[in-house]
């Protein structure tokens, strides 16, 4: 799976291109400011775009849907819990389990409420990915007290789904720089105090660390 991160907006919002080599189609993933952006590297790879794919439905992860949906005239999927909130098109109501194939690969729908009632990430297994959004971000979580969030819920995602992930499963979330899942397991404070494992944190101070 190759991957393009582009960062923009107020919020500095990651959003994601995603493809395999060799193919001629893409998703898009949290298109959250520009939607020209998107359209222009899709265009100059040489991609069409396939799809729209959204964690959840705040503004700083939604704001260029509009403009790709139509320029592409491509499907926009998001969960049925978030689509309320969203209040625009989706084409393809999530309940969590689909898998949307991408060339040789696929990727998993899962469901992780806890920042959103409808949250979800994008996992794919072969390629050793998941787009996180604000579920997990390299050294933190996602709030849970906006409307619609849970920290109840958010400590399920965590252990139910999250804490599954391999070590070496890349993480992109929605803020911040990707990074594994072993970084996750000694620099993510929250994440190891849900796991009861607290004394193993490590506060990141910005040393390199191994992919």
């Amino acid at each position: 799976m190759e991957i393009k991160r582009f960062v923009g907006g107020n919020l500095e919002s990651n959003g994601y291109i995603i493809f395999e080599k060799g193919g001629d189609g893409c998703y898009v993933v949290d298109p959250g400011y520009s939607g020209e952006k998107f359209l222009r590297a899709a265009e100059e790879a040489g991609l069409r775009i396939l799809g729209i794919l959204l964690t959840h439905h705040h503004h700083d992860h939604v704001g260029g849907v509009r403009k790709i949906r139509s320029a592409a005239d491509c499907p926009v999927h998001m969960h049925k819990d978030d689509a309320g909130p969203y209040k625009d098109a989706v084409d393809v109501l999530l309940a969590g389990g689909e898998s949307i194939p991408l060339g040789g690969e696929s990727l998993r729908v899962l469901h992780t409420p806890g920042h959103t009632r409808g949250s979800v990430c994008f996992y794919s297994e072969r390629g050793k990915a998941a787009f996180t959004g604000d579920t997990i971000f390299n050294v933190d979580l996602g709030r849970t007290d906006l409307e619609g969030g849970s920290g109840a819920a958010m400590e399920r995602s965590v252990r139910e789904t999250v804490s599954v992930w391999p070590n070496d499963t890349m993480i992109y979330p929605g803020h911040g720089d990707p990074c594994n899942m072993r970084f996750v397991r000694v620099h993510n404070g929250e994440y190891l105090e849900i796991m009861g494992e607290a004394d193993r944190y490590r506060p990141w101070k910005g040393e390199s660390f191994v992919l």
